[in-house]
């Protein structure tokens, strides 16, 4: 048999708030979203935010920089973390700005990243190539970029470029 904790119903939006950033750091907007899910009243909501703020206990600037070095180690280009960052409520400027502090080599990334992922063989046809481009460009990586990585991972034979 389980036992109730007395008052759990009756936790304040400011402890729950709390809770969830002693789990992990959590965006203003992906905080005060998560309270009023869990049914909170918002005004009391954005009192807690603001009081957890004032505390620097919830920080947007530290989110987004740990967000930005977790998706750089996960391999994610700049365009995507930019997106990410801008539906956490981060204004691109700043996450263009959090991105420059983390000061990734972006070349020498997706360059690992296709040799990871391909096994280090080089590219055997235009196609696979190809194949290997929309894959860096699907994880945000820009066009000179991925240009640069998969010329690294070039074709067995310089012919079939020309």
């Amino acid at each position: 048999m389980t036992r109730r904790r007395e008052g759990k119903d009756d936790v304040s939006a400011y402890d729950k708030a709390l809770m969830l950033l002693v789990r992990r750091e959590h965006s203003a907007r992906e905080l005060k979203s998560k309270l009023v899910r869990k049914g909170l009243d918002a005004d009391e909501s954005a009192a807690a935010l603001a009081q957890l703020q004032s505390k620097d206990y919830q920080s947007d600037a530290r989110f987004g920089e740990m967000l930005v070095r977790s998706r750089i180690a996960q391999g994610y280009g700049p365009r995507w973390i930019i997106a990410e960052l801008k539906t956490h409520g981060i204004a691109e400027a700043r996450a263009r700005t959090l991105i420059d502090a983390a000061e990734p080599d972006w070349p020498a990334l997706a360059s690992d990243l296709v040799r990871r992922r391909y096994g280090g063989k080089r590219a055997a046809t235009l196609a696979e190539r190809s194949k290997r481009a929309n894959f860096l460009l699907r994880r945000g990586f820009d066009a000179a970029t991925v240009q640069s990585a998969t010329r690294a991972q070039g074709l067995e034979s310089s012919d079939e470029l020309d």
